[in-house]
C-alpha cells in the first residue's frame, strides 16, 4: 500500500522552487523585492549618477571605520573577479583579513571595467605564500604575492604602515634614501595604517566580502562623486617617498576625466626633476600605461602642463620647442591620437611604434647635422643618428632591444619607401614593419610634412589588385628607364671588356707567322 508524504513533497517542490529561483536571478541578475540578501542587485554607478540625497551615504562602525554599505554604492557582485574573491575566502578562512581593494573599487564604482583586481591583507607575505599553491613572492623594495589562476595574476599586499611606527627600525623592513624617496617599504600594518599608506583617496576603497560593503578611510567615495584626485597626506612628502606618483596623478586625471585638486598639483613641476631618480627600467613601464590606457593624448597634455613631459622623453620636448621647420608636436598628438583610437578598437598597438613616432624628428634633426658635418650617405646618417637618439632616451626609459630593433627598422623603411620602382614596391610590401613604417609615413604627411603625396600613392598600392600592381610596376619602370636614357645620354660612353681576355689579347691581332709558328 502507498503511503503518501504531502509535507515531504511540498517541502521538496518548495526547494526546488527556491533553487531555480536563484539559479534565474544569478543568471540573469533580476532584483528581487525579498529578503535575500544575495539578490539585491543593481547595475553599478555610471560616471554621471549622484548619491541619493534620502540613503545614508555612511556609517560609522563601533572601530570609527566609515562604512558605505551596498545599498549605497550598488557595485554589481556579478563584476567582482572570481579568482580575487577565491583569494579573498581562502586568507579569511586561514584567520587573516582580506580586501578587494585599489584601482578595481575605484573602477567599479565609475561603471568601468577594471584592468585587474587586486588583494590586501594582514598576512605578511611568507604566511600568503604558504596558503596558495601556485604563488611566488616578488620585489625587494614592495614586497608582494602574485597567485596564479591560469594567465590571470592576483597580486596580494600585505597592510602597510608607516616607518616611524616600525620599533625595531629595521632597515630590511623600510629604508629612505636622501632625498626621502622610499627605497624599501616592507613595514607591516594594520588595515587603518594601510589606508593612509596608498597614494590617492579614490584608490584607499577596501571591498568587504562579508557583507559586501566598502570601507572608505581617506573619504575617497566623495572625492570620486567630486571627481577629483587627492593626494593622502601631505603631497610634497608623498612625491619625494615616490615621485612617480606625479605620473600617476596625471593618468588617473586622464583617464576618468577628473581635477588634480590644488594642493595635490601645485608641487609637481617643482618636483618633477625627482624623476630623473627612478630607474629607467620602471619609467619605461610606467610611460606604457601612460600612453597606452586610451587617453595619452590627454596624458600627453597634462604631462607638459606640469613640467613631466620633459622628464622622460627630453630630446623630443628639446625638439618641440625647436622644431627647425618640422610639424614635431602635430606628429606627436596625431600618433597618440591614432594610439587611442586603435585602443578603442580593441585593436593591437605596440610601444615600438609609439617610440618611432615620438623620437621620429629628434633623430631627423640629428641625421641633417650629420649629413651637414660628415658628408656621410643618407642610409648611414640614420644609423649613426639613431643609434645616438635610442642611446639617450634609454637613460631616462629602458627601451627593451625587442622594441628598439623594430624601432630602427620602421626608420629605415622611411628612406626606402619614396624608392619603389619595379620590384621594389612588393618587396616593400612584405616587409615585416612594412605596416608600422606605412602608418608613421601617412602620420608624417598628414602632420604637414612635404613628402609629395607619397602616403596616397602607397595607400593606392595596396587598395590595387595584382594586375594593377603590375601595370602600375610597369609604368614606373618604363618612367625610370627613360630617366636612365637621358642620364646615360649626358655622360660619356665608356668601352667594355670582354670577359675572360685580358687587355693584350684585345688589342692585339693574330698574325699568320704566330699561327704558323704555333702550328709547327
Amino acid at each position: 500500500m502507498m503511503r503518501h508524504f504531502p509535507n515531504t513533497v511540498w517541502t521538496f517542490n518548495s526547494t526546488r522552487m527556491n533553487f531555480l529561483t536563484r539559479f534565474a536571478r544569478k543568471l540573469f541578475g533580476t532584483q528581487n523585492t525579498g529578503h535575500d540578501d544575495r539578490s539585491d542587485r543593481t547595475v553599478p554607478m555610471a560616471n554621471n549618477r549622484q548619491i541619493s540625497a534620502t540613503a545614508p551615504t555612511a556609517i560609522i562602525d563601533q572601530n570609527g571605520r566609515r562604512i558605505i554599505p551596498h545599498a549605497v554604492h550598488k557595485i554589481d557582485r556579478h563584476r567582482l573577479d572570481d579568482n580575487a574573491s577565491k583569494v579573498v575566502y581562502r586568507l579569511t578562512d586561514a584567520g587573516h583579513e582580506g580586501y578587494l581593494v585599489g584601482g578595481c573599487i575605484r573602477d567599479l564604482l565609475m561603471g568601468l571595467r577594471p584592468k585587474d583586481f587586486d588583494v590586501a591583507t594582514s598576512a605578511e607575505p611568507e604566511k600568503a605564500h604558504e596558503l596558495f599553491r601556485r604563488s611566488r613572492l616578488i620585489g625587494r623594495r614592495f614586497k608582494l604575492l602574485h597567485v596564479r589562476f591560469g594567465r590571470e595574476i592576483i597580486e596580494v599586499a600585505t597592510f602597510r604602515a608607516a616607518h616611524d611606527q616600525d620599533e625595531d627600525n629595521d632597515s630590511n623592513k623600510g629604508r629612505q634614501s636622501a632625498t626621502g624617496m622610499l627605497v624599501r617599504d616592507n613595514v607591516y600594518g594594520s588595515l587603518a595604517d594601510d589606508a593612509l599608506r596608498r597614494d590617492f583617496t579614490v584608490n584607499s576603497l577596501y571591498y568587504d566580502l562579508k557583507d559586501h560593503s566598502i570601507i572608505d578611510f581617506a573619504k575617497g567615495y566623495d572625492d570620486l562623486q567630486a571627481r577629483v584626485i587627492r593626494m593622502i597626506g601631505d603631497p610634497q612628502e608623498r612625491y619625494r617617498e615616490d615621485p612617480v606618483r606625479m605620473l600617476r596623478a596625471v593618468r588617473f586625471a586622464a583617464k576618468l576625466d577628473f581635477e588634480i585638486e590644488t594642493d595635490t598639483a601645485t608641487p609637481i613641476r617643482e618636483l618633477a626633476p625627482l624623476l630623473r631618480n627612478i630607474a629607467p627600467a620602471r619609467l619605461f613601464d610606467e610611460s606604457l600605461k601612460l600612453f597606452q590606457s586610451g587617453h595619452a593624448e590627454s596624458v600627453y597634455q597634462l604631462m607638459q602642463q606640469h613640467n613631466l613631459f620633459v622628464q622622460l622623453y627630453e630630446q623630443t620636448a628639446r625638439a618641440v620647442k625647436k622644431p627647425q621647420g618640422y610639424p614635431v608636436e602635430t606628429l606627436i598628438l596625431n600618433a597618440l591620437r591614432n594610439t587611442d583610437r586603435r585602443i578603442r578598437q580593441r585593436k593591437s598597438v605596440t610601444p615600438a611604434f609609439l617610440y618611432a613616432a615620438l623620437l621620429w624628428y629628434p633623430m631627423q634633426q640629428r641625421m641633417n647635422q650629420l649629413l651637414e658635418q660628415e658628408e656621410l650617405p643618407p642610409l648611414q646618417a640614420l644609423h649613426e643618428a639613431a643609434n645616438e637618439v635610442i642611446a639617450q632616451q634609454v637613460k631616462s626609459t629602458a627601451i627593451p632591444r625587442r622594441f628598439s630593433a623594430p624601432v630602427r627598422e620602421i626608420w629605415e623603411l622611411q628612406l626606402r619607401l619614396p624608392r619603389h620602382q619595379g620590384k621594389r614596391a612588393e618587396r616593400l610590401l612584405e616587409h615585416p614593419r612594412f605596416r608600422a613604417a606605412y602608418d608613421l609615413l601617412v602620420l608624417r604627411e598628414n602632420s604637414g610634412e612635404d613628402l609629395d603625396g607619397l602616403s596616397t600613392w602607397w595607400t593606392e598600392y595596396q587598395k590595387a589588385n595584382p594586375v594593377q600592381r603590375d601595370h602600375n610596376r610597369d609604368r614606373d619602370r618604363s618612367r625610370h628607364e627613360q630617366r636612365n636614357e637621358r642620364n646615360q645620354d649626358e655622360r660619356k660612353p665608356r668601352r667594355r671588356r670582354r670577359p675572360g681576355r685580358n687587355r693584350s689579347s684585345q688589342n692585339s691581332k693574330p698574325s699568320s707567322q704566330h699561327s704558323g709558328g704555333t702550328h709547327e
